[in-house]
């Protein structure tokens, strides 16, 4: 078993460095383990550590892979031994945002996705919105007392729970609905999370930035878009910061001006990234994101 202490200790770690990269003005660079989801839990963080990276988004199928032949103590022992930072976790856990039959189960689910991420030093976990279901504008309200739930069981693992807008959601797909809903759910255990990639290929605009309040936005995922028609694009399409035509250093100046001073986890999903070597992914990763953050000066 974890003792509370070093349960405790990365999470107070974690909200430190934020603090002080709020002082800074300054933003740190992350991996999402999607990015290299076929080199499994320990092997991914094993090459993007060797490759210099510090902070890591861990997801719940890796995890969950891991468990199958080791315990949660072992996996926290993987990120303590390679001196890696745990900034936030994707649950796997849908259906908690939009009203649909199955929310009473998904919050269940998600409790014991809390306890989880919350023994591995996470303070922040995350779900998409994702969904195809036909809405009505009452179900926005309801919308929002699900985020209060998911709220308050956040709150009692000290964690912060955010919502990503999906640019292919029939719910929430852009960043306007997703501040409206948060601020309507007025919970302090939920947050917006924004990806560049469904920011930038969906139904949103450069000026929608402006919208965001001041540390209003608790995570961000970095990544770049190509250079094709939107309706064409799609997860697979997701390219490393500094490859494609997003205005990748005008986002994130926008960003640090309204107070975000967390990680750019980058989220990749084609299968060159998933499938090749993390080492050689991450040292990729980090010479061009690392490039892209210094243009903004968030670095």
């Amino acid at each position: 078993m974890l003792s509370r202490r070093v349960m405790l200790s990365t999470p107070l770690a974690l909200v430190a460095a934020r603090a002080a990269s709020a002082a800074s003005g300054k933003m740190t660079l992350a991996i999402h383990q999607n990015t290299s989801a076929g080199a499994g839990y320990r092997r991914s963080l094993e090459g993007w550590s060797r490759a210099g990276i510090q902070y890591v988004e861990l997801t719940a199928a890796l995890l969950d892979e891991f468990l199958k032949t080791d315990s949660l103590a072992a996996a926290r022992r993987v990120l303590t031994d390679l001196g890696l930072t745990p900034v936030s976790g994707a649950c796997g856990v849908q259906g908690l945002w939009e009203p649909n039959p199955n929310h009473a189960a998904s919050l269940e689910n998600l409790k014991k996705r809390c306890e989880m991420f919350a023994a591995l030093g996470l303070n922040r976990i995350y779900s998409p919105t994702g969904t195809t279901q036909k809405f009505t504008p009452d179900d926005y309200k309801a919308g929002a007392d699900n985020m209060r739930e998911v709220g308050e069981i956040a709150k009692q693992f000290r964690m912060t729970a955010m919502a990503e807008f999906v640019r292919t959601s029939s719910f929430i797909s852009t960043l306007p609905t997703l501040l409206q809903m948060t601020r309507t759910a007025a919970h302090p255990n939920v947050a917006p999370l924004l990806d560049c990639y469904h920011f930038w290929s969906g139904l949103n605009k450069l000026e929608d930035l402006d919208l965001i309040r001041s540390g209003e936005i608790g995570h961000v995922h970095f990544q770049d878009v190509p250079d094709m028609p939107r309706e064409l694009l799609d997860n697979t399409t997701r390219f490393i910061p500094g490859d494609g035509i997003a205005p990748l250093p005008r986002m994130l100046r926008k960003l640090a001006d309204k107070g975000y001073a967390g990680p750019l986890s980058v989220e990749l999903f084609l299968p060159k990234f998933q499938q090749g070597d993390p080492f050689e992914v991450a040292r990729e990763i980090r010479q061009k994101a690392e490039a892209v953050m210094r243009r903004a000066r968030v670095m």
